[in-house]
C-alpha cells in the first residue's frame, strides 16, 4: 500500500508505517536541517522540499491508499501561545485538507498535540473536523498516551483518522500493546546500556566526533524555568515528554530526583551535582522508538534534539498503522 507523507520531519511516523508494510513514494518536508536525515533513512521516498502551501496537488501521485502527517503543532501546544488556527502554522491544516480532497485516498491520519483539544480551541477543532467530513471521510478523533503503545515515555497526542465513506469502514482506535501497567516499558528497558558511552557535545554544542552513534548530550547552564520543577525520572519510570530542544532536554535517570525547595524552585541534590546531565541524542531517540540503525545527520546538536522531539514515536505509529492496514485488508 502506498502513502503520501506530509510534514514528514525526520520520518518517525513514516518509519512506523514502513514497519507495518506500507510504502511511501513521496514525502514533503520544508525544514532544510532535516533533509539529509530523512533521505538517508528513507531512500525509497522522493522528498519534496518546497513549502507545502506552494505545492500544486498535481505533483503528488493519484494512486495512493493514504495520506499521513502531523502539521506543525507549536500554535496548539499547551506550553505555547495556543493561538491555534489563527496562527499561520495552525492554518497548515488546510493544506493537508486541500491535498486530501484532491487525491481522495482510502484513509488519512493527522497527528497533533493534546493541547489542540483544550476548550479554547473547541470551535476550531469542530471546524476542522467538518472539513475532513466534507472531503468524504468518516472521522475519529482520539487522544492517546504513547506509554500505552510500546513507548517508554509519557506523551499525549491527538490522532485524526478518517476512512473514505464509500468504503463503509468503522474504525476503532487500537488498544496499545503496553496498556497494562505490567507491560509498560521503562527507561531501564530502553537506555540502560547507553549510560557509560555518553559524551558531551563539543564547544558551542557542536557534534562530537568521539560520540558513538550520536550518544552525545547538550551542555550548558539550566534556566530558571528549567529548574522550576523536577526534570528527572527514575530508571523504572517512563520518560517525560521528549522536547524538541537540547537546552530543555530532560535529565538522565542516573541522577536523584530534584529537591523541592518552594513553588517553582527545585534544586539538585548537594554533592550529586555531577550526575545531572541531559539525556543524549541517541537516548532520546531510543525513548522515541527509533532503532539504532536510524542515523541522524547534523552539525549543531540542537538540530538533532529538535527533529527527534518533533517526531511521532515510531512504535506508536507502527501499532496504529497495523490497525489501519488490518481494517483495509
Amino acid at each position: 500500500m502506498k502513502l503520501i507523507s506530509l510534514f514528514s520531519g525526520c520520518g518517525g511516523l513514516d518509519s512506523g508505517f514502513e514497519r507495518a508494510g506500507f510504502d511511501i513514494p513521496v514525502a514533503n518536508e520544508f525544514d532544510s536541517s532535516i533533509w539529509q536525515t530523512f533521505r538517508l533513512n528513507h531512500p525509497k521516498s522522493e522528498l519534496l522540499t518546497q513549502d507545502v502551501r506552494t505545492l500544486s496537488v498535481d505533483i503528488f501521485p493519484d494512486d495512493v491508499d493514504g495520506i499521513i502527517g502531523g502539521p506543525p503543532c507549536q500554535s496548539w501546544s499547551e506550553a505555547g501561545a495556543q493561538r491555534g488556527i489563527q496562527d499561520s502554522r495552525g492554518k497548515l491544516f488546510f493544506d493537508y485538507i486541500r491535498i486530501l480532497q484532491a487525491k481522495q485516498p482510502k484513509f488519512f491520519l493527522a497527528e497533533n498535540v493534546s493541547g489542540m483539544l483544550s476548550e479554547r480551541h473547541s470551535e476550531a477543532v469542530e471546524f476542522i473536523a467538518k472539513q475532513f467530513k466534507r472531503c468524504g471521510y468518516d472521522l475519529t478523533i482520539t487522544l492517546v498516551n504513547a506509554k500505552d503503545y510500546g513507548v517508554a515515555q509519557e506523551r499525549k497526542r491527538v490522532f485524526y483518522i478518517g476512512f473514505r465513506q464509500d468504503l463503509g469502514i468503522r474504525f476503532k482506535f487500537p488498544h496499545g500493546s503496553t496498556e497494562a501497567d505490567s507491560k509498560k516499558l521503562t527507561l531501564r528497558d530502553v537506555i540502560w546500556d547507553l549510560q557509560f558511552s555518553a559524551v558531551p557535545a563539543t564547544c558551542g554544542n557542536v557534534h562530537n566526533e568521539r560520540s558513538e552513534n550520536s550518544n552525545e548530550f547538550f551542555t550548558g547552564n539550566f534556566s530558571t524555568i528549567f529548574m522550576s520543577r523536577n526534570r528527572v525520572k527514575s530508571w523504572d519510570e517512563q520518560a517525560f515528554t521528549v522536547q524538541a530542544s537540547g537546552r530543555h532536554c530532560q535529565l538522565h535517570p542516573q541522577a536523584p530526583k530534584m529537591v523541592f525547595v518552594s513553588q517553582n524552585d527545585r534544586r539538585f541534590v548537594k554533592g550529586k551535582e555531577h550526575l545531572y546531565r541531559r539525556m543524549t541524542v541517541r537516548e532520546i531517540a531510543r525513548v522515541q522508538g527509533f532503532h539504532d540503525d536510524f542515523k541522524f545527520v547534523y552539525s549543531k546538536i540542537d538540530d538533532a534534539y529538535k527533529m527527534i522531539g518533533n517526531a511521532v514515536p515510531v512504535t506508536l505509529a507502527q501499532e496504529i498503522a497495523v490497525a489501519i492496514r488490518n481494517r483495509l485488508t
